[in-house]
């Protein structure tokens, strides 16, 4: 009792003004406007739809929503198309039209949303021209304005000018521009000695949304860094630079460039004859012959060898082996990097007469994990004069 008269005598003796603060402290809304998400309505279109649900609350109350759909354009199709629609909010009624963005077709959508304890439950129709989704889904979780946007954030790697090739690859290329301007910057570079990853070719949603996608490419570490600057000036290109790519820094030697080089060249004949004779002593087998491709820059080692799974039947093992050689950072350096695969093995009957004819259930990637190379990096580091990189010091040995 005391208490409240010493609280009571405070207040009587307070300035109005602080007063009226208190009692604006007092009356303050507990839940003011706030931005909430849904990053999923489950089983929409088969469960192949890629929603964004954005709601606008004012409390507890919904005041507005936009309603973000990205989905196969066609069934069994990677091709993407979208629709946004801002939608009016009467009660728990979420209603709107709009027009899909790729294929122009008319958009309908009209779901009843209800609060069913920490999730949501969403019934309705959505009709994108002639094809009507029912929409039945609950247990939607949703997502705070800082949630959505720490998983929004990614990153496609590209980096235009690294300190060295110890974090990307010498031959992989990655290219982000503007969607509008991606057909033509495809179209151009047909007939140059250069690939194109198939994957990076599908828009998707991602993409869609951002208005940018990108373009994997690999060509030859020797034109590598002519290409990105003549990327960079192409009409709608965001970014141009290198990313990572099939160098593997555990399978990869330093080595001083002197006695490999013609000119500013290297010498792949004899850099290829060198290596050759090393993976011909560690993997038992006959020196190889060697190709280059001319749009990667990458060499192939083929190795003949017995085979010891049956030797009565004289079956021979080839192994193919890749390799890629190039300078140490962009720009030229005295030193050379030496990547070099794991061993790809198969086997065939390649004996005179009548064959044998073998079938092979291992995938490529378990062979290749199966396969050991005999030691193969360690005594080309030595044949070079050459380092090992350490990935726990991120340093070479």
């Amino acid at each position: 009792m005391r208490a409240l008269l010493f609280c009571l005598l405070g207040l009587m003796m307070a300035s109005p003004e602080a007063v009226l603060a208190e009692i604006k402290l007092q009356t303050k809304p507990a839940n003011p406007n706030e931005v909430r998400y849904f990053t999923a309505i489950d089983g929409l279109m088969d469960g192949n739809a890629d929603v964004i649900l954005k709601e606008q609350r004012q409390g507890k109350t919904v005041t507005s929503a936009v309603l973000d759909v990205c989905y196969p354009a066609e069934k069994r199709s990677d091709r993407k198309d979208r629709f946004v629609a801002n939608l009016s909010v009467s009660g728990q009624t979420l209603t709107g039209t709009t027009q899909s963005i790729g294929g122009k077709q008319p958009v309908t959508v009209k779901l009843v949303r209800k609060p069913t304890g920490d999730t949501f439950e969403f019934k309705g129709q959505i009709s994108i021209g002639p094809v009507v989704t029912e929409v039945n889904s609950s247990d939607n979780s949703d997502l705070s304005e800082k949630e959505f946007q720490d998983n929004q954030t990614s990153d496609d790697g590209i980096t235009p000018a690294p300190k060295d090739f110890t974090e990307v690859s010498p031959e992989s290329i990655g290219v982000r521009i503007k969607l509008d301007a991606a057909q033509d910057f495809l179209k151009s570079l047909k007939g140059q000695d250069l690939e194109v990853a198939l994957t990076s070719l599908a828009v998707t949603c991602d993409a869609l949304r951002a208005g940018q996608q990108t373009i994997s490419l690999s060509a030859d570490p020797d034109r590598a860094a002519a290409l990105i600057a003549k990327f960079k000036s192409q009409p709608g290109v965001v970014a141009a630079g290198w990313t990572s790519g099939m160098v593997d820094m555990e399978r990869t030697i330093r080595f001083p460039a002197a006695g490999w080089r013609d000119g500013d060249k290297v010498n792949r004949d004899k850099l290829a004859s060198a290596i050759g004779g090393v993976l011909a002593r560690t993997l038992a087998a006959k020196t190889p012959a060697a190709t280059w491709n001319a749009h990667t820059g990458a060499m192939k080692l083929t190795l003949k060898r017995p085979s010891q799974v049956y030797p009565a039947l004289e079956l021979t093992e080839t192994v193919e082996v890749s390799a890629l050689v190039f300078p140490e950072k962009p720009g030229g350096s005295d030193r050379l990097m030496l990547w070099v695969g794991n061993p790809v093995i198969s086997t065939a009957d390649e004996s005179g007469g009548a064959k044998l004819y073998l079938s092979d259930e291992t995938t490529g990637d378990e062979e290749g994990d199966q396969k050991d190379d005999n030691g193969s990096v360690d005594a080309l580091a030595k044949e070079l004069k050459g380092q090992r990189w350490d990935s726990d010091k991120a340093a070479w040995k």
